[in-house]
């Protein structure tokens, strides 16, 4: 079934069951208000002319409803990265998607200062201005039985796309990601099928939905099981969202690391007593963030892995089968190989090598770059641009990505290994990312910005315990701070041209 169609279906279930509970708008939506509402704004947004659809709006029940009711009219969502450069991402998506017409906030504006332009549709407006009548109607289409009512939406098959994500960015320029329904509703089945989630289990969905894993296992999964979600609008604001678990009592939270090292240092024992799944992905968890955040709070934290690409979780360690600093087994249905970065061969376990994943997960493909999908696709396994190791248990081991080596002295090095190495020696709460800059003798040699001072002949001696000669830094660079993607993800470009500036 189509993933909108999941959703109409789950709310003629379960009509007066919470599906948001939005504490940024002081809203509470049950599942049919919301199937009213997005029933409403679908009729509005059926005559625009484009395809793609673009969405702009932070985790609100107003987010959810603008792209189910986008999908209701027959069009893509095509999801906007608000946080870093609104303006530049809506111009980049309008060019890279073909499209116009942006649903926005005017109080997402306002906050994130960026002016008004006629190619935006301001969601809080648009339902204001509803009529009675369009209001009445919505309401007398949301009771109607199920085989009436889902003609009257647009239909399709499970191979069309669902909606447009765009790649981080973090190394190169962004690519527009189009994810099919049985794309994400193979990764919904999987991910339901490993975690046993209850009927009764509430969603803390603060993982922004413009990134893939907010979107699908922080807003789909929930809908696509009839469960409720509690929405807030930034996940920066720890505090916030400490006080809000506590109200609230979430059952369930997906998030990056560095939301959780927040959430952390910011909460008392007891905050988040009601948790009983908390998974961690977007980015690789320090070993001590699951030590401290169990210690404190008695709740294990299951790191993942995953990409845009992938729809995205390609593996997760569980309750019962979990291995500290993996990234856990594949999902049910998803096939993980390892082969060597050169040739292209087959590695047995324990191996390290380039990451390849197969399965209904993988992206239907890049919007307007046949060329880029044809190079990472190939007899339908996907090339991650990662390494890794798959263990004799059958355990993912994520090292790092393809590009982030260094040629030092004719030798590959990997920066993500640098730094690993570096964060079991470093204070937990000094940050650090290794850069390779040009060497004329070497090749290349090795700068690393930290986030606080360290004693660097001590830091090294220990380094050289744990690393090779060649991969030892050359060079300590302290930064303020390190430039940070939306998710918490260390923005590698924009640290290379910091570390080049200063060096």
């Amino acid at each position: 079934m189509l993933l909108h169609h999941e959703f109409i279906a789950n709310a003629r279930r379960v009509p007066h069951k919470l599906a948001f509970i939005d504490r940024t708008a002081s809203r509470r939506l049950t599942y049919r208000r919301a199937l009213s509402a997005t029933l409403a704004l679908a009729r509005r947004l059926h005559p625009i002319p484009d395809r793609h659809l673009g969405i702009m709006l932070p985790n609100s029940a107003a987010c959810a409803v603008s792209i189910l009711a986008t999908l209701m009219a027959g069009k893509v969502p095509v999801m906007i990265n608000y946080a870093t450069g609104a303006e530049q991402n809506m111009r980049y998506a309008q060019a890279k998607c073909g499209f116009k017409a942006i649903i926005t906030a005017q109080t997402l504006l306002a906050r994130i200062r960026c002016e008004p332009s006629a190619d935006m549709i301001l969601i809080d407006e648009i339902m204001r201005t509803l009529t009675v009548t369009e209001r009445l109607a919505a309401i007398a289409r949301s009771i109607l039985p199920l085989p009436w009512l889902l003609p009257m939406v647009h239909g399709g098959n499970s191979d069309d796309t669902m909606l447009i994500l765009f790649t981080s960015g973090s190394e190169r320029e962004p690519k527009a990601v189009e994810l099919s329904h049985r794309n994400i509703g193979s990764n919904l089945r999987a991910i339901s099928q490993v975690f046993d989630i209850h009927d009764n289990d509430v969603f803390l969905a603060v993982l922004p939905w413009f990134h893939v894993f907010g979107q699908t296992a922080g807003l789909w999964l929930p809908l696509s099981l009839g469960l409720t979600l509690i929405t807030h609008s930034n996940p920066l604001e720890f505090k916030t969202v400490n006080r809000l678990v506590r109200e609230e009592r979430p059952t369930v939270m997906l998030a990056t690391p560095y939301f959780l090292i927040g959430y952390l240092r910011q909460s008392v024992a007891g905050d988040f007593a009601s948790l009983r799944v908390v998974v961690a992905g977007a980015d690789k968890m320090p070993a001590w963030l699951g030590e401290a955040f169990e210690a404190k709070h008695g709740v294990r934290i299951f790191e993942g892995y995953g990409a845009t690409e992938t729809s995205p979780v390609v593996s997760v360690n569980l309750p019962d089968a979990h291995k500290p600093g993996s990234v856990g087994r594949p999902l049910p249905g998803v096939d993980v190989r390892i082969v060597d970065i050169d040739s292209g061969e087959l590695l047995p376990p324990g191996r390290e090598g380039k990451i390849q994943v197969r399965g209904d997960l993988v992206m239907k493909g890049y919007l307007g770059d046949a060329a880029e999908m044809a190079s990472r696709i190939v007899d339908g396994w996907y090339d991650t641009g990662d390494t890794g190791m798959v263990d004799s248990d059958g355990y993912l081991w994520h090292r790092g990505r393809i590009k982030r080596f260094a040629k030092i002295g004719g030798e590959m090095v990997s920066l993500a290994q640098v730094e690993s190495e570096l964060e079991r020696i470093l204070p937990a709460q000094v940050e650090c990312c290794a850069v390779a800059l040009p060497d004329d003798r070497r090749g290349s040699r090795i700068t690393v910005a930290l986030t606080g001072k360290v004693d660097e002949r001590d830091t090294l001696q220990k380094l050289a315990q744990r690393l090779p000669a060649l991969a030892l830094p050359g060079q300590f660079l302290v930064l303020d701070e390190l430039p940070k993607m939306p998710s918490g993800k260390i923005d590698f470009r924009r640290t290379e041209e910091l570390v080049k500036a200063h060096a």
